[in-house]
């Protein structure tokens, strides 16, 4: 397993940029050359169906999780428009690896097949500090075990050998543990600013030292769920939705990386020309 440690690196927007400018030597060269047989003259995009077909059987990566959960459980699920997917959001201590606004957000942690438990329960109380829902996403033999170690409140799924996600327990909506300081740190500067002010708060008048401070205490007179339901809307805004009806139209193995690549535009017009241009070798 050591060997493919490579393939961790390879679903990148750095290798994916460095592709698309060009320049195929370094990380793409190299797991092309290691793990398709006879790949000059295969197009590029048919290089990287192959790399990804090798991890759905033999490494399961958590970029082929995130990607398998962002065709599942958004683009087949939910309207995109609606929904948002974010990513590596930092929360307390943590950082959560998909999380899903809609009506409602939802934290998904992945433990692969590469993963431990150590930090579970720490992970878990930390998104309980920002979000009510909480889905543990895993594989078959880890069931019992993660099982064994969430709280009942927690969902779980499993990602199969079929790419299908099945639910094995359902999650509880939990709101007894939001945290005013972990909401507060999630949200930008002009979030949390837009927040107080279309709730009638003036903006403190203080020096930028106690700037912080100040927005802090005037949050804290929010009703917590009602802070909550506030963020929810302010982290949807995030999203372009130019970027998320590209990654639509980008083959499925490229979604999630397209879906949270802003500077694609800037090789838009390139993009589906390199996809089709033939591997020299």
């Amino acid at each position: 397993m050591g060997n493919n440690l490579i393939l961790k690196r390879f679903f990148s927007k750095a290798v994916l940029h460095d592709l698309l400018s060009g320049n195929e030597e370094g990380i793409f060269d190299c797991v092309v050359r290691r793990y398709i047989v006879e790949p000059k003259g295969k197009p590029y995009e048919r290089l990287i169906s192959e790399i990804y077909s090798y991890m759905d059987k033999e490494y399961r990566t958590e970029y082929y999780y995130k990607n398998t959960m962002l065709n599942k459980l958004l683009l087949k699920k939910h309207n995109y428009k609606k929904t948002i997917v974010l990513t590596e959001l930092p929360i307390g201590n943590s950082k959560a690896d998909f999380i899903m606004i809609n009506g409602k957000g939802t934290v998904y942690e992945i433990k692969t097949e590469l993963d431990n438990l150590d930090r579970i329960n720490s992970q878990i109380e930390d998104y309980y500090k920002a979000f009510s829902e909480v889905v543990i996403v895993t594989y078959r033999n880890n069931i019992e075990k993660v099982l064994e170690t969430v709280p009942e409140t927690v969902g779980i799924m499993e990602l199969t050998k079929r790419r299908a996600l099945r639910t094995i327990r359902e999650s509880k909506e939990v709101y007894g543990k939001l945290d005013y300081y972990t909401i507060f740190k999630i949200l930008r500067k002009h979030e949390f600013e837009y927040i107080l002010t279309t709730q009638g708060y003036d903006l403190p008048k203080v020096s930028q030292f106690q700037y912080y401070s100040g927005c802090f205490n005037l949050i804290q007179k929010i009703d917590i769920c009602e802070l909550q339901k506030l963020m929810l809307k302010e982290l949807k805004k995030r999203m372009r939705i130019e970027t998320v009806e590209f990654s639509i139209d980008v083959p499925e193995e490229l979604r999630f990386l397209i879906y949270f690549d802003d500077t694609i535009f800037d090789y838009k017009d390139s993009f589906f020309t390199t996809l089709n241009r033939i591997y020299g070798g």
